[in-house]
């Protein structure tokens, strides 16, 4: 009755749904690593969003790096803020717009971080520089997130020479550091806020969204996992389907003749 599974056609299917099997087996685990890898990166966010607020120097240093379990820590510092120096990046998108970060170095004793103090709007033309609402003058106390160098990698952004005086595309200490009288911090402080808070100030940046946690990864991989059932469901579904028509075709002439 089951001869049937050895024809060319059946091998085919069969082999079709043995290859089936371990490509959902991979994509379901690969969605199920996106999801542990998400999940601790938003449990991690979250955590340094909600801690309290620490000197800079306890985290960061003068030519030093931010790892990656640093991000997003709450941080403080006081100083002056550097106008002088202060550049745009360009390329930055707030609320659906595109326009600039304004990112200030604030002079301390001990050097000097760079502090992206918010958004403001493009300007009327790419190359016209945009309006900036000046800083505090004097001495400031900034509390905001501690953020690492942008690079090309991080943020796929690629860099490139010929902008317009005091605009860049990446809030590369490194970079921004050359030719500068003072040492910056390796990391950079996206303001969340100031004291004295000051006039005008650009606008504010969002903390970072963390999301469901990987929670979509986790419904694909889930979703993947049931395709294997599904697979070998319909595998045998067909299996017992076509055994059941050869059957009846069997029986039909041992009707006709009884008859």
């Amino acid at each position: 009755m089951y001869r049937f599974l050895l024809t060319p056609r059946w091998i085919g299917f069969h082999l079709l749904v043995l290859a089936l099997i371990p490509a959902f087996l991979f994509l379901g685990r690969w969605q199920w690593g996106r999801f542990e890898e998400r999940s601790a990166s938003s449990a991690r966010i979250t955590a340094n969003l909600t801690s309290a607020p620490v000197p800079l120097d306890r985290l960061d240093a003068i030519g030093g790096s931010v790892p990656e379990s640093r991000e997003y820590r709450l941080v403080t510092a006081t100083g002056r803020f550097d106008t002088a120096r202060e550049v745009v990046v360009r390329r930055r998108t707030q609320m659906s717009q595109v326009g600039y970060y304004v990112v200030t170095p604030l002079v301390t004793p001990q050097g000097a971080v760079l502090v992206n103090r918010g958004w403001v709007p493009a300007g009327a033309t790419a190359e016209a520089a945009p309006a900036v609402p000046a800083p505090p003058s004097g001495e400031v106390t900034v509390t905001g997130r501690l953020r690492p160098s942008e690079t090309e990698d991080s943020t796929g952004i690629r860099n490139r020479p010929g902008l317009p005086p005091r605009q860049v595309l990446l809030v590369n200490t490194a970079d921004l550091g050359r030719g500068l009288p003072y040492r910056l911090y390796g990391g950079f402080v996206e303001l969340a806020a100031q004291r004295p808070q000051g006039g005008p100030a650009p606008d504010p940046l969002p903390a970072p969204d963390v999301g469901g946690g990987g929670g979509l990864n986790l419904a694909y991989a889930v979703q993947w996992w049931l395709f294997i059932g599904v697979a070998v469901a319909g595998w045998v579904l067909l299996i017992r389907r076509e055994a059941r028509d050869l059957r009846d075709a069997e029986q039909e002439p041992r009707a006709a003749a009884a008859v």
